[in-house]
């Protein structure tokens, strides 16, 4: 038997602005779109393997995303953490920690809020990015 986690599914208050933000700022490519009439859903994945991410908008619903505490926060496996996490902020997401090289792991790290509140960790591994991380 074999699984894999293969997609994540959030919801997002502006699709086209979360379509810019991951594909542009973060470098994930948008590979498909679905138009379901109530719910407009993207599905963003690198070339370079990962899960892919879906991204979803309630059309008739403009109440704001209830973020709860189920979700903690949505790992980026970067090159660059640095050039990451300055394209970020330059696009208005909030800073929540810098790049930081870490002693107990081989890796900087950073964090931001995207647009909609999300928490995304953006990791560089010193030990090179493994293929399909």
């Amino acid at each position: 038997m074999v699984s894999i986690l293969s997609q994540y599914c959030i919801y997002v208050s502006d699709i086209e602005k979360a379509i810019d933000f991951w594909e542009k700022t973060i470098g994930i490519p948008l590979v498909s779109r679905t138009d379901l009439g109530d719910i407009k859903e993207a599905i963003l994945q690198s070339p370079h393997g990962g899960s892919r991410l879906q991204l979803a908008q309630k059309d008739n619903d403009d109440a704001p995303i209830e973020m709860g505490n189920a979700l903690w926060k949505l790992y980026v496996n970067t090159s660059d953490c640095q050039e990451v996490h300055d394209r970020a902020v330059a696009a208005g997401c909030e800073s929540i920690m810098a790049p930081t090289k870490l002693e107990r792991w081989p890796v900087t790290m950073a964090y931001i809020k995207d647009h909609d509140g999300y928490l995304v960790e953006f990791v560089e591994s010193h030990e090179g990015t493994q293929p399909g991380v």
